[in-house]
């Protein structure tokens, strides 16, 4: 008796409490969940962001072609003389989703002649070639002028097509571009030697020393084209070496400080000022007065860099470093795929080292694979030579993030000859020879077994 009683009043609170919860959550979602969707306007502000940044990211000049066409002119040495073959060979890019599907089927065929100038102009028309942008007179048939992007060296493509052709890689470093020898190509060098305070032929020498997949930001600062003596592990590894460093990747740089390869420069928001006014040539505004000081920074300070003012009507960068920002903080780090980018097993090993007897973990913190907070360390830290160090504010290199390290290791959308190259100046072309160099510097006494397993596991990131 005692249990159908239970059961009835049980089964009355039951339906009671179904039809309060049946009132209620209809009220509830018109009351809470369509405040959140309708009134937060936080999603849509970052969907907005995004759209914005990656725009600003492929195609903005910031106005930079009055400097590279008006007074370098490089849009001459590109219309009378660049070839797509050799633009390709020079690094530069195709983004095969901006080609008309008959000419991708020409492309396939072979039946497009990448020998003539005339084909770059047209690809440029298109605004096919990632990280330049063409400028035509009224008919369309003369260059007058020539910008560049962020996009130019911090993009690539997957070579869908052909070698240097196909879709873009947000972020992804090209490590096949020779900027420098590009830059080189131009008519008139002279305003570069004036405000280096050199002649024309060392502007050039410099530019061309540079080589594939690195650029040199500090010499427009301090004019130090070259490091006299580059050391590792206590053993000098070259001399007059170019001060050009590795191009970085723009993937996988949110949740922690200190983006570029020396310490001090800043996060992402503040290297995007200081490139697109000082490196790009755009027309902004940009603030730092260290770099008025003219022991370090002779360059920047003989020309007034840490102190570029430009009228707010006139300023076309400014407004667009938050949504430039916000998008490359949003690119992730491409994932390696077990068993084509790297071996499982000697991973599982590489990770204990990692962790354990390496001691990497100290510094190359997980998931980050760099330190949070402040994430500098002085040269004798790491084992190398103070010169690019010196070049930046305090003196100190950044602990880079270890995050899609196997791209540059296996040499995924570069040609082969530029895959590796590790460090900020290139100079390990390896990971093991990563390795060995902390290996040597801290007696960790790996074993050749335990080098290699540690490599894996790098490329596991």
């Amino acid at each position: 008796m005692f249990t159908r009683r239970f059961g009835r009043s049980w089964g009355r609170f039951l339906a009671g409490t179904i039809f309060l919860v049946c009132l209620l959550v209809p009220l509830r979602s018109l009351t809470t969940g369509q405040n959140s969707t309708q009134h937060d306007p936080i999603v849509p502000n970052a969907e907005t962001m995004i759209t914005k940044g990656r725009q600003i990211f492929r195609f903005d000049t910031f106005g930079d072609e009055a400097f590279w066409g008006g007074q370098l002119r490089l849009n001459e040495a590109i219309a009378s003389g660049l070839s797509p073959r050799t633009a390709l060979s020079l690094g530069l890019k195709v983004d095969v989703d901006a080609l008309p599907d008959q000419l991708v089927q020409k492309l396939r065929k072979g039946d497009v002649d990448l020998s003539s100038p005339a084909t770059t102009l047209s690809l440029l028309r298109l605004n096919a070639v990632v990280g330049l942008t063409g400028f035509f007179d009224s008919s369309g048939s003369q260059l007058t002028s020539i910008g560049i992007q962020c996009a130019l060296c911090h993009s690539t493509v997957n070579d869908s097509l052909l070698p240097g052709i196909g879709s873009r890689l947000d972020g992804w470093a090209n490590h096949d571009l020779n900027i420098g020898a590009i830059a080189a190509l131009s008519p008139n060098l002279q305003p570069v030697a004036d405000v280096l305070g050199v002649d024309v032929p060392t502007v050039r020498r410099v530019l061309n020393s540079w080589g594939p997949g690195k650029f040199d930001a500090e010499l427009f600062l301090d004019g130090k084209a070259f490091n006299p003596q580059q050391v590792s592990h206590g053993v000098v590894t070259g001399k007059n070496v170019p001060g050009a460093t590795m191009i970085p990747n723009a993937f996988g740089l949110a949740g922690f400080n200190q983006h570029t390869w020396t310490g001090a420069w800043g996060t992402v928001s503040y290297w995007n000022a200081l490139v697109a006014n000082l490196e790009m040539h755009g027309k902004g505004t940009f603030f730092d007065p260290r770099l008025n000081d003219a022991a370090q920074f002779p360059v920047a300070a003989r020309n007034g860099f840490g102190n570029l003012r430009t009228p707010p009507d006139d300023d076309r960068i400014t407004s667009k470093l938050p949504a430039l920002h916000f998008f490359q903080l949003a690119i992730p780090a491409p994932k390696p795929t077990p068993g084509v980018d790297f071996d499982a097993d000697s991973a599982m090993r590489g990770d204990v080292l990692f962790g354990g007897k390496a001691g990497c973990i100290k510094c190359h913190v997980e998931p980050l694979w760099t330190e949070p907070g402040w994430n500098l360390h002085k040269p004798d830290e790491i084992g190398i030579d103070s010169f690019e160090a010196d070049r930046a504010p305090d003196h100190t290199y950044k602990t880079q993030n270890l995050a899609a390290v196997f791209v540059q290791e296996r040499g995924l959308f570069m040609q082969a000859s530029h895959k590796g190259r590790f460090y900020h100046d290139g100079r390990f072309p390896t990971l093991l020879d990563v390795v060995n160099h902390y290996n040597i510097q801290f007696n960790l006494g790996l074993s050749v077994r335990e080098k290699l397993d540690l490599v894996e596991y790098l490329k596991s990131l």
